[in-house]
């Protein structure tokens, strides 16, 4: 389903008044693009906005682009290259179906939770996984702040790693504080552009400070009242790293609402359920309310886990009503 990016020969390449870059920061009308050396900024033309309906932004942190230079050394962004693919959720808003796209051209998305302050979700990190299934990219699990964890923590954390790593999700602890699996992560990172997605407060940012220390990205601390973060990722913006490769720092996400997805489509996008599809009776099953159904008796069998079918039901319920998903 995800188009491969347009390549241009040495008889395409662009004139001399206008660069190729890649977009690594955006705000809507306006972007910085890496070309060469330099960052640039440049502004998205007006009719890109009027023919991109259905998205926020129609230029994502990833995006191959060519700008045409101004004399004031900013630039206008005349062409957005074909994507490889993109990273996207439900938008917030009352525009049903809009989208709001995270990322482009990924390699791969690391869903990332905290221990604790804020305890980790698995419905979100279920529907990040589901997304990254339907758009081919490969994907893992993040448990940040393992420096703050107790005793009564750990029972949950190791049932939810063992959860994702018996199906097959790599699935890393890190502690940005003590520097516990950072080289790890590190080693993940190399020659790839991943994407960092969580909600606020679980330590992205602080992840990215402790891989390039030179790099001073701004952070701040959980709310103490609200046990939540503080927004301090106004927006997408990819980083370069040392040692190869690229990592993209997304804002805090509270809800990941899935999008493009049909209700009978959905289980094929968690991988566990793919051997028992082929039991069920009929081939749009939904696995909810079907008879013979082979997905819920796998569930009986003990080879799909309770938790994540109920976390994909409420996905299903999600999707049927089409309102924002409230990762729940």
């Amino acid at each position: 389903m995800n188009a491969s990016p347009n390549a241009h020969s040495a008889s395409e390449r662009p004139p001399d008044d206008l660069l190729e870059g890649t977009v690594v920061r955006s705000t809507g009308s306006w972007c910085d693009v890496r070309a060469g050396d330099e960052t640039i900024p440049a502004r998205v033309r007006g009719r890109f906005q009027l023919e991109e309906q259905d998205a926020t932004s129609p230029v994502a942190v990833g995006d191959r682009v060519t700008m045409q230079r101004n004399p004031d050394g900013a630039g206008v962004i005349t062409h957005i290259h074909e994507r490889r693919n993109q990273l996207g959720r439900r938008a917030a808003g009352r525009r049903v179906g809009r989208e709001h796209i995270l990322a482009a051209n990924i390699d791969h998305i690391w869903v990332v939770q905290s221990v604790r302050l804020p305890r980790p979700n698995a419905g979100f990190v279920d529907r990040v996984l589901a997304t990254a299934e339907a758009n081919e990219i490969p994907a893992g699990v993040l448990f940040n702040k393992v420096d703050l964890a107790r005793k009564e923590h750990a029972a949950t954390l190791s049932r939810l790693c063992d959860e994702y790593l018996r199906i097959g999700y790599p699935v890393l602890t890190t502690s940005a504080e003590t520097g516990e699996g950072v080289a790890a992560l590190k080693a993940r990172l190399d020659d790839k552009t991943s994407v960092f997605a969580g909600p606020s407060g679980v330590g992205k940012s602080s992840l990215i400070n402790a891989l390039e220390p030179g790099l001073d990205v701004r952070t701040a601390e959980v709310s103490e009242k609200t046990r939540r973060g503080r927004h301090t990722t106004a927006c997408a913006t990819l980083f370069a790293l040392g040692s190869g490769g690229y990592i993209v720092d997304t804002p805090g996400i509270r809800e990941f609402g899935v999008l493009h997805i049909k209700p009978w489509e959905l289980s094929h996008y968690f991988v566990e359920f793919k051997p028992y599809i082929e039991a069920c009776r009929f081939p749009t099953c939904t696995h909810d309310h079907e008879p013979d159904c082979g997905v819920r008796q796998g569930v009986e069998d003990g080879g799909v886990s309770g938790g994540r079918y109920q976390r994909y039901l409420n996905i299903l319920d999600a999707i049927r009503l089409g309102d924002k998903d409230v990762g729940r």
